[in-house]
């Protein structure tokens, strides 16, 4: 580890194992939401109704990934189809207020956790490591061609 890119590429896979260990995730009945779930429902409350074409091109995954994901969250109650707003021939979901709902609170679980781990960085320290963590997202997006829509 002889460069900082490569104590960046280590640091970003041990954050990859703590965030999916430390994630609340979907346990059984408990209402919680899996990964796919939660990224899905953020990005449809960012940008509005989508279809499962919109989806694959703002994820990069293939529409039989999405179909079974979006299939799962219908099941669940978490979106519903409904005629695109605009009057296209696709359908498109929406989040529903039990989506919404198990959002919020899976993002406030989330937030806590976070709070947890910087409780003793000062307010200065948190700051700039956001700043940072925005930077670094938007970086890749960039090369990637598929910016994440952001508040």
């Amino acid at each position: 580890m002889d460069k900082p890119t490569h104590l960046i590429e280590f640091e970003t896979m041990v954050l990859g194992r703590h965030i999916y260990l430390n994630t609340p995730r979907s346990r059984g009945g408990d209402g919680r939401l899996d990964r796919s779930a939660y990224i899905v429902l953020s990005r449809i409350l960012m940008e509005g109704p989508m279809s499962i074409g919109q989806l694959s091109d703002a994820f990069g995954l293939d529409a039989s990934t999405l179909n079974r994901q979006t299939a799962a969250m219908l099941r669940a109650g978490l979106v519903e189809r409904i005629p695109d707003p605009e009057g296209g021939i696709a359908r498109k979901f929406r989040v529903t207020a039990e989506g919404e709902r198990r959002l919020d609170t899976h993002r406030a679980e989330s937030v806590r956790g976070l709070e947890k781990v910087v409780a003793d960085w000062t307010p200065e320290e948190v700051a700039a490591f956001a700043t940072y963590l925005k930077r670094f997202n938007a970086g890749i997006e960039h090369l990637d061609g598929r910016p994440w829509p952001r508040p």
